[in-house]
């Protein structure tokens, strides 16, 4: 009688709830975990855009870049700052004592127990040293911070150490050979960032490089020419993905003809709607 009551009130709540609306009777059809998986690659499968990866690979720069007018006066300020505020060091009090011994020693109450007490060459040393420091920094000849020779030849990575390059290599798209980040296309059972370290190794021979994370910071979508396209080919998407060389000396000769330019320099080799894209994930450094 119990369960009867019970099954009754079941009944009459659920009319009720179905009347008003407030509620929806639910499925408990089992659900199965393969569909999305053999949805995603029958998806995959039927695209009509070719997947392609690219690497923006960034020499750092070398040396410090050179200072700007304000930044030259403010260093002298702070230079000047720290000269007026800062102590003598040792050396400089060993120097101020030597040249106040010399002194004492050429006046005519100099006391000789007092020379017994130092010698001459502890009078001379610390000047000694001086001496030989300003020989040793006039013999120095630091490496030229502008190299013309070499800042003009945009295949060496060697050139404008103060400024960071990007690595293009000329590419066959279509019937033309472009300026372009190394590509590749994406091959079944890779992830896109080991399709990218794949088109580095195919321009390239002997670099070292530091991939940035494992998610792209760009992307490049184009279409084909309308007598080109097809229902199964529309056109390319271009993930691109940051990597920075580890070493600036390769020791193989590129596969493929290469340049190193600066950010400024993009645009005299890349296309615009091309330029636009990468232009937004390229640092000056």
């Amino acid at each position: 009688m119990a369960s009867r009551s019970f099954s009754q009130l079941l009944y009459c709540f659920s009319r009720a709830t179905v009347r008003s609306g407030g509620c929806r009777r639910f499925s408990i059809t089992p659900v199965d975990r393969a569909t999305p998986q053999a949805s995603t690659a029958a998806d995959r499968a039927t695209s009509p855009w070719s997947l392609m990866a690219a690497v923006c690979l960034q020499r750092l720069p070398v040396i410090t870049a050179d200072c700007s007018p304000i930044e030259q006066r403010f260093k002298q300020m702070l230079q000047q700052m720290d000269l007026e505020k800062s102590l003598l060091s040792d050396h400089e009090l060993r120097l101020m004592e030597d040249a106040e011994r010399m002194s004492r020693k050429q006046a005519d109450d100099y006391d000789s127990d007092e020379e017994e007490r130092h010698g001459d060459q502890e009078i001379m040393l610390t000047q000694d040293l001086v001496d030989t420091w300003e020989q040793r920094l006039k013999s120095f000849q630091p490496a030229p911070r502008v190299r013309a020779d070499v800042d003009k030849d945009l295949t060496s990575v060697q050139r404008c150490l103060a400024d960071s390059l990007v690595l293009l290599a000329k590419q066959q798209v279509g019937a033309e050979k472009l300026w372009l980040l190394p590509q590749a296309a994406w091959q079944e059972g890779e992830t896109l960032r080991q399709t990218a370290e794949r088109a580095l190794d195919s321009v390239t021979a002997g670099f070292k490089a530091t991939f940035l994370g494992n998610a792209p910071c760009g992307v490049y979508k184009y279409k084909l020419p309308k007598a080109a396209r097809t229902e199964s080919s529309v056109g390319t998407k271009v993930f691109f993905f940051k990597a920075v060389l580890a070493d600036g000396a390769p020791g193989n000769a590129p596969n493929t003809p290469l340049l190193w330019v600066k950010k400024s320099e993009l645009e005299k080799y890349l296309k615009p709607a091309y330029m636009m894209k990468v232009d937004r994930f390229i640092l000056s450094l």
